[in-house]
């Protein structure tokens, strides 16, 4: 429990009128997810709002063990749909790796790879990664339904018919 004490006070910070929104929008009549492509973490999972899709390492396949810490609970708000809603594929989904596991009353939380699906309250709009790393324990996830523990190699520098022999700002 003292593990979470520093990072929720700095996640605090973010202001809970953030918090507030983000929760609400946890909550689809769709539940479509789908990938975008992050500069930094390359094709990742984002729920119909476009706020970037984690997993929590603690958890397993069809389990949440984020809802038992209620800091947890409150920072990571579960990707959820009605029960009669089945989530839907969007563009770059695998739609046979989408399901949903039991939640609260007639909600679902929607999984991936067999895995619950959470966003994060610090990220306050489309695209934003907050999350990313965070008590090494919360990463985005990929089109294939695993971790993004690193950035991905970043591109090759555009072509200027010059070269350089001094630092590379690639590097």
């Amino acid at each position: 429990m003292i593990r979470w004490l520093l990072p929720v006070a700095l996640i605090a910070a973010i202001g809970a009128g953030a918090a507030m929104a983000a929760t609400s929008a946890t909550r689809s009549s769709t539940a479509a997810v789908k990938a975008v492509d992050s500069a930094k973490f390359g094709m990742v999972l984002v729920g119909s709002n476009g706020h970037t899709l984690y997993r929590y390492t603690p958890d397993s396949k069809g389990v949440n063990r984020c809802t038992s810490v209620p800091a947890c609970a409150k920072y990571w708000p579960r990707l959820l749909v009605k029960s009669s809603v089945k989530p839907a594929a969007g563009t770059g989904v695998t739609a046979s790796l989408l399901g949903t596991i039991k939640a609260t009353g007639t909600m679902r939380q929607v999984t991936y790879g067999g895995f619950p699906l959470y966003t994060f309250t610090g990220d306050t709009k489309a695209g934003q990664v907050n999350g990313e790393g965070f008590l090494k324990t919360w990463f985005v996830v990929n089109t294939k339904g695993a971790l993004v523990k690193h950035a991905v190699s970043g591109p090759a520098p555009p072509s200027s018919g010059t070269t350089t022999t001094s630092g590379s700002a690639w590097g």
